[in-house]
């Protein structure tokens, strides 16, 4: 039989990639011909000088026949069901056999699935959408699923068909706008991008929405991943985790941005335990013959230096996919995937396994506020404005060069949600960091007047950005129990940190910028000025309450000219270190959990510079390795003592016993323990001049152990103190029955604990 059954147009839809379902003309199709029942099968192969059908179990082929245009083949096969059939294609002088894309016709994606991601709330659509190695019908392959409603049409580009978007055409499978198609025999690890049409028929070339892997920068094609073969051995981390209130446990993090953290040279690529070497990425053309340590490396190398330092978890800054490395990983490009400046998505599985085995928990910077308009990103997906809002004084943040995400589009929403629920799903993370809340609460934003526009009850509150934010911490605290979602928001926006169900936003942790302001700017004058700004260190405490507070001292805080931690610090070079011991201890003692910078540890003299590695050298010296032995001693207190940490939140946990000593610029407080009677005594000194008798009432007599002194011989300091603690005195003070006469050290802070033991012991021989 030689006759066509398709018309030139059906033909030339296809040839023009005109068609929303190719489906409907390439592929098999049971027809009517002569009064009985054929099949005919029609392939498009653009660079095929000639085709067959193959019918394995018939043990037989069909030549296909060129109607309409050259490269495009139809065969009638007189048969009354045509079984699984393949197609050998002759291409250059060459033959080759392959499965037909178009005879795999049952959709992976279900109208429930469909239904579900239409209105916002399918929590595990990234095992939908994206590139899946799957089989169907007995063949292996990749699944490519991808929604871009506005599209005329979408085909996928891959090394596999030679980036030609005629190849592989994909299906509109219903009204919500998403296009899939079954690749049979591709196999983990293909390059691919979507070819996206708008109705003008003008052409984007797009990486993966959903794609789990991207080419290591300045490269930006997608790379199909199948995650679900990395085997994990944290299951005890894991459900510990789940039955542990994070509130009411120590909470350390040591925040790290891990493209600068610590480099190696390219010429010594890392070497895995089978002896192959791992790929070495380059760090810039600004520090030469320098690469970026991978994942595993970091696992050798990171982890046991925080582990040592005492931390309790690791912060990294965004490690999504992001195309600039000035962005710090803030601009990002991939929300499903791992950069791959430093590894595979399994090398980060990995790296997160190794974290749990050293009971360090991991949390990673989520940027859900905006993205940037690189054009194999999200911008202008599908030739519109469909992840970010059309009006600009919604939509973009000028100041920033990124646009805005369109919470009120329910898929954009599922996007986002589907994606912070994937980080805790796939990679195991503890928590989530969201970065610049206030950017998204807030409609005027970094805007002038006539740049933004209201609400619908002419507020300026992003209405729809605050219920997509209340629902991604509801329903992250609802699959993963235990976990930490802490927003960096920097205004008086109410009930951060409040459950959703009491009107809050759902966070269980907010960063307390006003400490952190109020800190750098007292902790930046000479000495004798603090006496008149006494309320930098007190204020905190008026509003503590209010939210469950992280004071963080981050990355934000030492770019930009603003200095170092030590360069903030006045006075010579020991009242420099001093002033940061008494920064960072008085920090410890005060109630919230703590977050700091790398290289704040040593005391790293220059500002943060993202484009090379610490100033690791520092520690050949002796201050700063004295510095870094503070800090693990700072942190083994904190860990050791419940009363610095049980209550952070609640008023019970806290109680000054005397914050008006504005002259000698001293405050002294106490801390409680939850679970017991014991209790912390915590006195600060904030300027160079000791003294040698300085009383503090206390509520309880006996002997007051010395648990820390950040002026101790050991830290580079003067080395005065109490002798290991003091006997309480019949002296009523500040309130209370009982009093202690210390020494107090210059800009040191002491922090004593009553021994029951020891005081009983005395009583029992009295």
């Amino acid at each position: 039989m030689s006759m066509t059954t398709i018309a030139p147009e059906q033909v030339n839809s296809i040839i023009k990639n005109q068609h929303h379902d190719p489906f409907e003309i390439l592929g098999s199709h049971k027809v009517e011909k002569d009064g009985k029942h054929v099949w005919v099968v029609r392939a498009y192969l653009p660079n095929a000088s000639a085709a067959w059908v193959v019918l394995p179990e018939e043990r037989k082929q069909e030549e296909m026949q060129s109607v309409h245009d050259p490269n495009f083949f139809e065969c009638i096969i007189d048969t009354e069901e045509l079984a699984n059939y393949q197609l050998k294609v002759k291409e250059e002088g060459q033959e080759r056999v392959i499965y037909d894309p178009y005879a795999f016709r049952s959709p992976k994606l279900t109208e429930f699935d469909l239904h579900l991601f239409n209105e916002g709330n399918h929590h595990r659509i990234y095992e939908k959408l994206g590139a899946h190695f799957t089989e169907i019908n007995g063949v292996k392959g990749v699944y490519f699923a991808v929604w871009a409603p506005n599209a005329r049409n979408v085909s996928v580009l891959g090394d596999f068909n030679s980036w030609d978007g005629r190849k592989h055409q994909m299906r509109k499978s219903s009204d919500v706008g998403v296009w899939e198609l079954f690749i049979p025999e591709l196999k983990v690890g293909e390059h691919y991008k979507y070819e996206i049409k708008n109705p003008a028929g003008h052409i984007y070339e797009k990486s993966d929405p959903y794609g789990f892997a991207q080419e290591v920068r300045p490269k930006t094609a997608s790379i199909v991943t199948d995650l679900d073969t990395y085997e994990w051995n944290d299951s005890e981390w894991m459900e510990k985790r789940r039955h542990t209130d994070q509130l009411s446990q120590p909470i350390s993090v040591y925040e790290v941005h891990l493209g600068s953290w610590l480099h190696a040279g390219t010429d010594e690529p890392h070497k895995l335990p089978n002896g192959k070497t791992e790929p070495v990425v380059p760090v810039s053309d600004l520090k030469g013959g320098a690469r970026f340590l991978t994942y595993r490396e970091l696992a050798e190398k990171l982890i046991p230096y925080v582990k040592e330092l005492g931390y309790t978890h690791i912060e990294v800054l965004p490690i999504a996919e992001h195309p600039f490395d000035g962005s710090w990983g803030y601009q990002v490009t991939g929300y499903y995937a791992p950069t791959s400046r430093f590894g595979s998505p399994e090398d980060f599985m990995y790296f997160v396994d190794e974290c749990h085995k050293n009971d360090l928990g991991i949390i990673v910077d989520w940027v859900p506020g905006h993205f940037p308009k690189d054009g194999h990103g999200l911008a202008f997906f599908d030739g519109t404005h469909l992840y970010e809002h059309s009006d600009p004084r919604k939509g973009e943040h000028k100041g920033w060069g990124t646009l805005v995400f369109n919470y009120s589009r329910h898929e954009v929403r599922n996007f986002l949600t589907s994606n912070a629920l994937f980080w805790f799903d796939k990679y195991h993370i503890d928590g989530i960091r969201v970065d610049a809340v206030a950017s998204m609460l807030y409609l005027d934003y970094c805007r002038e007047p006539g740049e933004w526009d209201t609400n619908q009850y002419g507020g300026r509150e992003n209405l729809e950005a605050v219920e997509f934010i209340r629902s991604v911490n509801h329903l992250i605290f609802s699959y993963f129990p235990g976990s930490l979602s802490i927003a960096e928001e920097s205004t008086s926006w109410p009930m951060v940190s409040w459950p959703t169900y009491t009107g809050g936003l759902g966070f269980n942790l907010k960063w307390n910028m006003g400490w952190m302001h109020d800190m750098l700017d007292y902790f930046s004058m000479d000495p004798w000025f603090r006496q008149f700004h006494q309320n930098n260190l007190t204020f905190s405490m008026w509003y503590h309450h209010s939210e469950n507070f992280m004071l963080a001292l981050s990355h934000d805080e030492v770019v930009h000219g603003k200095s170092n931690i030590i360069g903030k610090m006045p006075g010579d070079n020991w009242q420099k270190l001093a002033n940061v011991r008494c920064l960072f201890a008085f920090m410890f003692a005060h109630p919230g959990k703590k977050t700091m910078f790398m290289s704040m540890e040593f005391g790293q003299w220059s500002e943060w510079n993202d484009w090379t590695d610490l100033q690791w050298n520092l520690l050949q010296s002796e201050p700063h390795q004295q510095l870094k032995t503070f800090f693990q001693n700072l942190n083994k207190l904190y860990r050791s003592e419940p009363a610095l940490y049980t209550q952070d939140f609640e008023e019970p946990g806290f109680e000054w016993i005397d914050c008006s000593d504005n002259r000698h610029s001293v405050v002294s407080f106490i801390r409680r323990d939850k679970d017991s009677d014991d209790f912390i005594v915590a006195v600060c000194n904030f300027t160079p001049q000791p003294h040698s008798h300085y009383r503090i009432g206390v509520p309880e007599s006996g002997f007051y152990t010395e648990l820390f002194n950040s002026d101790a011989r050991e830290y580079g300091g003067s080395n005065m103190g109490n002798l290991g603690g003091k006997w309480t005195d019949s002296w009523s003070t500040h309130n209370q029955e009982h009093s202690l006469d210390l020494c107090l050290p210059p800009l040191g802070v002491l922090v004593l604990k009553l021994d029951k033991d020891r005081t009983a012991e005395v009583m029992e021989e009295q």
